[in-house]
């Protein structure tokens, strides 16, 4: 690094030197110095940088903040710069880009039976089940734990209507909102589905937490 010093000067290049030693080389040839010292290193023997380490991690990373808020970076600038990233991913997916829909996504009518039901939910290899009334609005939610939940007090479940076990106003997302916001209703609530609806409550998807990892969101 000191190799370094004279040829950022030939490039007027202003230089910052963070050391435990303003009398060091580095602090000599900075423009401006910050003394990053500590009175012992963590070392039993005093010997490892461990503690003078840290504390140079601790003050880069304040710098990174104080630059941050004084040029105006926004959380839009993060999605941008870093859309691979795993800021980049919480700020840029949403719910619409997550979501099951089509053949992944098993709807069918409220007045449907428990078999019919389970035969939408195996096509869909789904674990949730929206029910519909005519025009498509939500008026339940069948899952796997509602039917083992139920099996052993009713031998002919399968042949009943599936309105007697669903669970009725389930929680629901916007396919607009934030995919961490559809994990962090998962984990608020500990469901492993979520029906996506429109503003008028019509079912148009649903989310799998088991796919979550699969898109990078967990």
């Amino acid at each position: 690094m000191l190799h370094l010093l004279p040829a950022a000067r030939r490039l007027n290049v202003t230089i910052i030197g963070v050391t435990g030693n303003l009398e060091s080389t580095l602090a000599k040839h900075s423009d401006f110095t910050a003394c990053v010292t500590v009175p012992r290193e963590a070392c039993p023997f005093n010997m490892a940088p461990t503690a003078s380490t840290t504390g140079t991690l601790a003050w880069g990373d304040a710098l990174a903040m104080v630059l941050l808020e004084s040029r105006g970076f926004k959380r839009d600038d993060y999605a941008r710069l870093h859309p691979g990233g795993a800021i980049g991913r919480s700020l840029l997916l949403r719910v619409a880009d997550i979501m099951r829909r089509d053949s992944r996504l098993a709807c069918v009518p409220e007045s449907s039976d428990v078999e019919t039901v389970l035969l939408a939910m195996t096509a869909a290899r789904a674990g949730s089940a929206a029910l519909v009334d005519a025009n498509g609005i939500l008026k339940g939610v069948f899952t796997d734990g509602d039917l083992r939940r139920n099996v052993g007090r009713h031998t002919d479940i399968l042949n009943l209507p599936v309105a007697r076990f669903m669970s009725k106003n389930p929680i629901t997302v916007r396919e607009d909102e934030l995919a961490v916001n559809a994990l962090n209703i998962f984990e608020k609530h500990n469901i492993d589905d979520l029906i996506v609806v429109d503003a008028d409550n019509r079912v148009i998807g649903a989310v799998d937490i088991q796919d979550l990892p699969k898109m990078k969101v967990l």
